[in-house]
């Protein structure tokens, strides 16, 4: 009788502490290195439960950890991880569980997740001005926040994918320097316009997006009027050449005459008919 008893104080255990539907579709979405989770409540769960949210990391503390600020999450809510997944280069995993008074569910595992290499890296913030034969792209302060949220970043080795595309013909070229706060592209043609847009890569991450395009004249275009001025010289140049050259042939062609008349007078004068 007593054994009896113990079970079924056991299952009516179970079915009160276990008995919510475990969450789904839980996974880690990453962008400029914001980590945040999203998951989905189990089918049926109660709209007053909430749901608790811990991470592992594989090389550092090796037990769940409670995230600070997930632990009283409503349904359609996210968890920002950002501040307990400070190291790039670790592997971490998230798992979520919902829990209601005296009822918890069964915890969902995300996948693996590694911070440097599953972000997506925004598009560089940047301005284009010209500088004679080269353009300046100067990084602006947004995109410089990036690298000092987290002391790691600064030291990686950041480069910056550069495409230019000549506007005039649409010759275009690509490049991959250095990433620091200002960068010349050198050997262009002077005024003339130039139009790039630029991504971030590193070594371990090739996941970005392309900044918009931003166009500049390498030096200022010569204006309207002083294209008009140099149309019409030439155009005046090219007249006067003309007719300095007919004027030249017309006196060749009378002094051709007039030696023609002359030769025939002294023939007639020397054999008279």
């Amino acid at each position: 009788m007593m054994g009896l008893c113990t079970l079924l104080l056991l299952h009516l255990h179970l079915a009160v502490c276990i008995s919510l539907p475990e969450p789904s579709n839980v996974s880690i979405s990453s962008f400029n290195m914001e980590h945040i989770l999203s998951f989905s409540p189990g089918p049926r769960t109660p709209t007053d439960a909430h749901f608790q949210v811990q991470f592992y990391s594989f090389s550092r503390t090796r037990r769940w950890k409670a995230v600070v600020g997930c632990e009283q999450l409503m349904a359609g809510q996210t968890c920002n991880l950002t501040d307990g997944l400070m190291d790039v280069f670790d592997q971490y995993m998230a798992r979520v569980r919902a829990v209601r008074t005296n009822q918890t569910s069964n915890w969902t595992r995300s996948r693996e997740f590694q911070p440097l290499a599953d972000t997506v890296l925004g598009p560089p913030e940047f301005s284009v001005s010209g500088c004679g034969n080269c353009l300046i792209l100067q990084i602006r302060d947004a995109t410089r926040i990036l690298f000092n949220h987290n002391p790691q970043l600064k030291d990686l080795d950041w480069k910056l994918e550069i495409n230019v595309k000549r506007n005039r013909d649409g010759a275009e070229f690509k490049m991959e320097v250095p990433y620091k706060q200002k960068t010349v592209i050198s050997y262009l043609q002077p005024g003339v316009e130039y139009c790039v847009f630029a991504s971030f890569r590193s070594f371990i991450n090739r996941s970005s997006i392309s900044s918009e395009l931003h166009c500049a004249f390498t030096s200022p275009p010569p204006p309207k009027h002083m294209l008009s001025l140099v149309l019409g010289l030439f155009g005046g140049f090219t007249l006067v050449a003309i007719l300095v050259v007919a004027r030249v042939f017309f006196r060749s062609k009378v002094s051709l005459e007039l030696l023609r008349r002359h030769l025939s007078r002294l023939k007639s004068l020397i054999c008279p008919a």
